[in-house]
């Protein structure tokens, strides 16, 4: 029997608990390491090289997306599941423009989550409860990009690309409040620096203002409520 092997990277034990305990009942699916950072999933892929990444799209230092883009980038053979709390149809569609192979709610039920792992091993696609190939993926994306008409979907890959880990890390500042002058001195980097980034954050999320990044931010699950607070 062909062994699928699986890397498995959340930041909530009790959730890792759980899904390992599902896979390790499955006598073709094997965990090989676990992880709680995107930088961990990216580590863990180079060196398993896993058939299967089941990967929380809320991860410190790195989102799912981003871990996403970067084994595709470094053309792994390792297909990409995206967990999630959060059922947003512009997440979806940016998570398989990024290369993910199947996005799946993290209230999924056991024996629905090893079909899709089997179902990705075999090189499908999965959307909630919708199995595509190749083309019924790219016919599904392009209807979808239509009907939504966001413009940093339509436009070019780098304008919706994911933001960068210092992106990411100044956009967390953002929720909580902090100035660009704050920012600048939390992480040692010059005021202007911060004005760049921020210059490239409201572009790439197609948004006005600090607030609506913000906004977007948690609406999307890069910023969970508790970090918000610290």
């Amino acid at each position: 029997m062909d062994t699928i092997g699986v890397i498995l990277v959340d930041d909530h034990p009790l959730f890792r608990e759980g899904v390992r305990n599902v896979l390790e009942g499955e006598e073709d699916i094997q965990v090989l390491a676990e992880g709680i950072t995107g930088d961990q999933a990216i580590k863990l892929v180079r060196e398993f090289r896993p058939r299967i990444a089941l990967v929380d799209v809320n991860l410190p230092n790195m989102n799912g997306i981003q871990v996403t883009r970067q084994i595709v980038a470094e053309h792994i053979n390792t297909q990409v599941i995206l967990l999630t709390a959060y059922d947003d149809v512009e997440q979806v569609l940016h998570a398989f423009r990024a290369g993910a192979s199947a996005y799946c709610s993290k209230d999924i039920q056991a024996g629905k989550l090893v079909d899709v792992i089997r179902h990705v091993a075999r090189g499908f696609y999965i959307v909630g409860d919708q199995v595509f190939d190749d083309a019924g993926l790219e016919d599904w994306l392009s209807h979808g990009m239509e009907t939504l008409r966001r413009p940093h979907l339509e436009g070019e890959a780098d304008a919706f690309a994911p933001l960068s880990p210092r992106e990411m890390e100044i956009l967390q500042f953002v929720t909580r409040g902090l100035s660009n002058k704050e920012i600048a001195a939390r992480l040692g980097i010059s005021h202007q620096t911060v004005k760049n980034h921020m210059t490239a954050i409201l572009h790439k999320l197609d948004v006005e203002d600090r607030t609506q990044a913000a906004v977007y931010a948690l609406r999307h699950g890069w910023v969970r409520l508790q970090d918000t607070r610290k």
